[in-house]
């Protein structure tokens, strides 16, 4: 069970965080432009492209100190998806995954909007689940169990 006062906390975060976004139509006026010279696309990716998912995950497990199976365990991921994670670069993990890593890592905002953009992901004003989340990360409730129920005191799918 969840303290009270911060239950009490987490609700009035929510209430005052809570973006409701009016849907707007697409434009109608999308102008594509074609690339006339390969090596022009080449350079812009080269020159605007990021770290990937799996090379931010493993900088941020380097620098905790944490070993592989002390995060896998704390973010409550078996050794099999670790592995998948570890192995193949081209891997796209869920967005719950990407964020039980964040806990187990104890990432401030920052730094987990970093690692959840790398998988593109972030985290949206206007979701629940996410602001439920942004609140336990600001509030450094990192334990997966606590962050559950927290999501579980407003009807939400936990956590893996």
């Amino acid at each position: 069970m969840l303290d009270p006062n911060l239950l009490k906390e987490l609700k009035d975060f929510v209430e005052r965080n809570l973006e409701v976004v009016p849907l707007e139509s697409p434009s109608v006026h999308t102008s594509y432009h074609l690339v006339e010279n390969q090596t022009e696309l080449v350079d812009f990716i080269e020159k605007h492209r990021n770290p990937s998912f799996q090379q931010t995950l493993f900088h941020y497990i380097d620098v905790s100190g944490a070993t592989d199976p002390e995060i896998y365990k704390k973010a409550g991921i078996d050794r099999r998806l670790f592995s998948k994670l570890r192995s193949n670069p081209d891997y796209h993990p869920s967005k719950s995954t990407v964020i039980a890593l964040a806990l187990a890592l104890e990432l401030n905002k920052e730094d987990t909007t970093e690692l959840l953009h790398t998988a593109g992901y972030t985290l949206s004003q206007s979701d629940l689940f996410d602001l439920i989340i942004e609140f336990c990360i600001e509030k450094k409730m990192y334990n997966i169990h606590e962050v559950n129920l927290a999501l579980d005191q407003f009807q939400l799918k936990p956590l893996l």
